[in-house]
């Protein structure tokens, strides 16, 4: 299928063109009937050797324009029709305008109602006209609606045109621009629009712009039900999970987390005068969204829309003023995550970092201005997931050459300074290196970690720093206690807290000991090794299960004091279960990894 728009001043015979090539009424209301007048997009189609030919008949009146920018923007390629009996108008150059500000360069002309006058002149004068625009070198046929004058041309016109479109990229995501959104009793919502790219099928997930999603229920294409339908087409999409109030003309439904949802973008505007308005009417897919103009340089402006839109890098549209009837320029977007300007001259120095971009996908580009950004992130703002996915090295994080060694020597520093600062805490947490050198993720930290530092047990450490290490009189006090304990009688031996106070071991101490592997925490003041931790779980073996504390006081030959503790620090490593009356027993499978202060299960 190929979807095709019609464009051109009212009463210049747009609608009786379609109709007479396709045999099918576009004004769907009986008041257009009646007046002769189209008021709202209309859709009709055909068939021409083999080609299936969808056309968007847009309302040609100065008070539709925004209906027609609705219709046109999503399409690729239009009919402009313009009468031999009047010729060019004001709307035939507004339409002109929008056609190049949407970057539409594939297009027919047709000449119409060329009984009523003689075409040529006008062939003549259009043909001079679109000299400079997209549309210079399009054929211009000149037809009558009425007698069927010049309509085999028209029919062949079209042909060439469409056999002559860039094929759509059916595996890119689905972005549905809705253009009609109503109910049908016994089957809800449902919303039409022109599918540019990717496939819908039925089942599909589609996200809105408040984060809704709805369920593709049922598809049709030009009154036919499909369980998939490719681009590009015109669609009906029956949609569950959302109202028809929660949908209307303007909205876009798209594959969730596929498109960047931004209301600040970044845009090249090759014709917008230097004295622009403060806000003009932003004008992209089948939406208008009021944005607030702020220019960096040249022809480079930032835009704060009023409602956020799901864009790609690349995206095309255009910037109106409503008040005065004028297309602005037309818009190229360049960034749809752009940096905040915060500070004086940034304008301009943004300015500068976009002066090469043209929107064209760039992955290395894209990384040299973010630095550090995610492939999920990259592929949302519009760069092709394939493109994406082979660029680089495996993993989710891409960060660009020289920052990345920039950071590297930045982290080095940091686990220097915090080593020297806390030698009981050795080894820079991966939460805390993530905040100090303002990363995203702390999945970022593995590409900077560059011997000799390393990572280890959830902090970034040098490679010589031996976890197990104990610094100075803190290490000499943990092995006499260490030593103590594993030479005590009794088979559970726990540190006293005078103990542990006569060796100098507070809490930073009894901590630093334990991420050592030296020691074992229980809570409450119960501080025991793992070999003691160790025989507390042989010594559980030989109890029935559902034991009590009491039983277990007895087979370990200690006080309740330590005993509680203890059992609750098994309970957390999952080697015991308990029961709704409190009574435990050991879980099928678990068993202790000897040796080990750290919580560990095998």
């Amino acid at each position: 299928m190929h979807v095709l728009a019609t464009a051109g001043h009212v009463d210049h015979g747009k609608s009786a063109l379609v109709r007479a090539v396709t045999g099918q009424e576009p004004d769907r209301y009986a008041e257009e009937q009646r007046r002769g007048l189209t008021l709202d997009l209309g859709f009709v189609w055909t068939t021409l050797d083999g080609e299936t030919l969808a056309f968007v008949d847009v309302p040609g009146h100065e008070r539709f324009v925004p209906t027609m920018l609705a219709g046109l923007g999503p399409v690729p390629a239009v009919v402009l029709v313009v009468a031999a009996d009047a010729g060019w108008m004001p709307q035939t150059q507004e339409h002109v305008e929008a056609i190049e500000a949407f970057g539409v360069r594939h297009g027919l002309v047709v000449v119409s109602r060329a009984d009523l006058a003689d075409p040529a002149p006008v062939v003549t004068d259009v043909r001079e006209r679109l000299q400079h625009t997209g549309l210079a070198g399009a054929t211009v046929v000149a037809a009558s609606a009425r007698t069927g004058q010049g309509l085999d041309d028209v029919r062949s016109a079209l042909l060439a045109l469409v056999r002559s479109l860039p094929p759509p990229d059916r595996t890119a995501p689905v972005r549905l621009w809705v253009d009609r959104s109503f109910s049908i009793k016994g089957a809800g919502t449902v919303v039409t629009g022109t599918l540019g790219a990717g496939t819908l099928r039925k089942g599909d997930r589609l996200a809105l712009g408040d984060g809704t999603t709805a369920t593709v229920r049922g598809l049709q294409s030009l009154e036919q039900s499909h369980a998939s339908v490719e681009a590009a087409a015109r669609v009906a999409v029956n949609l569950r999970g959302i109202t028809r109030d929660q949908v209307r003309r303007g909205d876009a439904l798209t594959v969730p987390e596929a498109f960047w949802r931004t209301d600040t973008i970044d845009v090249r505007c090759p014709t917008m005068a230097e004295r622009a308005p403060t806000t003009a009417v932003l004008h992209l897919g089948s939406a208008q969204v009021t944005a607030h103009v702020r220019p960096l340089a040249g022809d480079l402006w930032r835009l704060r829309l009023e409602r956020a839109l799901p864009l790609h890098q690349g995206d095309v549209g255009l910037l109106r003023d409503p008040g005065r009837g004028l297309v602005l320029s037309g818009v190229t977007v360049l960034d749809v995550d752009p940096p905040a300007l915060s500070r004086r001259g940034a304008a301009r120095a943004r300015a500068a970092d976009l002066t090469a971009v043209t929107g064209a996908p760039d992955v290395a580009q894209e990384l040299a201005r973010r630095r550090v950004v995610s492939r999920t992130h990259l592929v949302a703002m519009g760069l092709p997931a394939r493109q994406v996915g082979e660029f680089g090295e495996p993993g989710e994080w891409l960060v660009h050459d020289g920052y990345g060694v920039e950071l590297g020597e930045r982290l080095s520093a940091l686990v220097g300074r915090h080593d020297d600062q806390h030698p009981l805490d050795r080894g820079l947490p991966l939460e805390v290196a993530r905040a100090q050198l303002h990363l995203p993720s702390v999945q970022v930290l593995p590409q900077l970690v560059r011997p000799p530092l390393t990572i280890a047990g959830g902090r970034v450490r040098r490679e010589d720093d031996d976890p197990q290490r104990l610094p100075g009189d803190v290490g000499s006090a943990v092995t006499a206690l260490v030593a103590e304990l594993d030479r005590a009688g009794e088979p559970v031996p726990a540190a006293s807290a005078e103990r542990l106070a006569d060796l100098g071991l507070g809490r930073r101490e009894v901590a630093a000991a334990v991420r050592a592997g030296q020691l074992v925490d229980c809570g409450h003041g119960v501080v025991l090794t793992p070999l003691a931790r160790q025989r507390a779980a042989d010594l559980l073996g030989t109890l029935q299960p559902g034991f009590a504390v009491g039983a277990v006081r007895d087979v370990w030959q200690t006080s309740r004091r330590v005993a509680v503790p203890l059992l609750e620090h098994l309970d957390a490593l999952g080697l015991t279960v308990r029961d709704v009356q409190g009574l435990r027993s050991l879980r099928a499978g678990g068993a202790m990894v000897a040796g080990s202060g750290h919580d560990r299960r095998a």
